[in-house]
């Protein structure tokens, strides 16, 4: 299977939002190292602290994540191109000439940008993510060679359910309604709303994640969609090597700050599972996903659950916390 899936992409040219994210870069290192034959990555970046998208592409590449691939595959840099824009404007801020490459030449599409802040406003997490999320899969339907999108999203997106099967649930609000509130509603009057619209999930990220997922599947139905939801996504298991990571996000922040000795306590459940997962599994899966969707055209949008607790049974107590 993996040489199937290795030959998938041959020849084949890929898009990704959220290259610069801590997915994103392992999902391009992933893609060039294992599928050497591929024909292109596009990705979309946005010019910040004054450099271009290809200063920000440098320093993504100077990372210690890609020094296998440098030294294995020297020319990768070359495979990857990267788009200037942006989420939150038209066409994804694209330009005219960007647009017509990305739609007479991708083939596989990767979501996996999105704010992660937990205190993200309602009103920014919208358009960010949901307004987002509609104007990429609008740019997918232009696709002449689209085989597959993969969206990652997260199994906490339904954390209001006793049990999350691998399904799509409707909202109460539907999400276009949601997204015409955003345009003409203040921040302040969104976030008097947010918390009747949440109900019990413990904040606007888990929403907006579960809205999404139910936007693509009732309008854009006719894309060949997967969705992928990761728990807590953590360190590398093997891959590019042991131990990886680049940021101290989630669980990391917490380890970091109670072996500095900064956080001496906490408030939480010492027997709740420690749902993480390891960041190349996730990638893996994506990788996979994409192949599935493509050969085996399931008639259904396939979602993925990848979650650790009932195989790695850690709890919070067992970690020490």
């Amino acid at each position: 299977m993996v040489a199937a899936i290795a030959d998938f992409y041959a020849g084949r040219s890929i898009f990704v939002i959220g290259f610069t994210g801590f997915m994103g870069r392992v999902l391009v290192e992933k893609l060039l190292r294992s599928c050497s034959d591929i024909k292109a990555i596009y990705v979309l970046i946005r010019p910040k602290n004054n450099q271009d998208v290809r200063q920000r592409l440098e320093d993504v590449f100077s990372s210690k994540l890609f020094d296998k691939l440098r030294k294995e595959r020297p020319e990768f840099r070359t495979k990857v191109i990267p788009v200037n824009g942006n989420m939150l404007e038209p066409h994804l801020g694209m330009s005219q000439s960007d647009m017509t490459r990305l739609v007479t030449d991708v083939s596989v599409v990767f979501h996996a940008a999105a704010t992660a802040n937990f205190e993200e406003h309602l009103k920014s997490g919208v358009l960010m993510n949901l307004h987002g999320v509609k104007k990429l899969a609008e740019l997918c339907k232009q696709m002449s060679k689209l085989e597959a999108l993969v969206y990652v999203s997260t199994v906490f997106a339904n954390c209001d359910r006793s049990q999350v099967q691998e399904a799509i649930y409707p909202p109460a609000l539907q999400p276009q309604k949601l997204m015409e509130a955003a345009e003409w509603m203040d921040a302040e009057m969104m976030e008097i709303l947010a918390p009747h619209l949440i109900g019990k999930r413990p904040n606007t990220y888990t929403y907006i994640r579960a809205m999404v997922e139910y936007l693509l599947v009732e309008e854009y139905a006719s894309l060949p969609i997967a969705i992928i939801r990761p728990s807590i996504v953590g360190a590398s298991l093997r891959e590019p090597f042991p131990g990886w990571l680049d940021n101290f996000d989630g669980p990391t922040n917490l380890l970091t700050k109670v072996g500095k000795g900064i956080l001496r306590s906490m408030m939480g459940n010492v027997n709740g599972k420690a749902d993480v997962v390891p960041i190349d599994l996730v990638i893996n899966l994506m990788i996979a996903s994409a192949w599935y969707t493509s050969v085996h055209r399931p008639s259904n949008t396939m979602v993925y659950n990848l979650t650790t607790g009932n195989l790695n049974k850690a709890t919070w107590g067992h970690w020490g916390w």
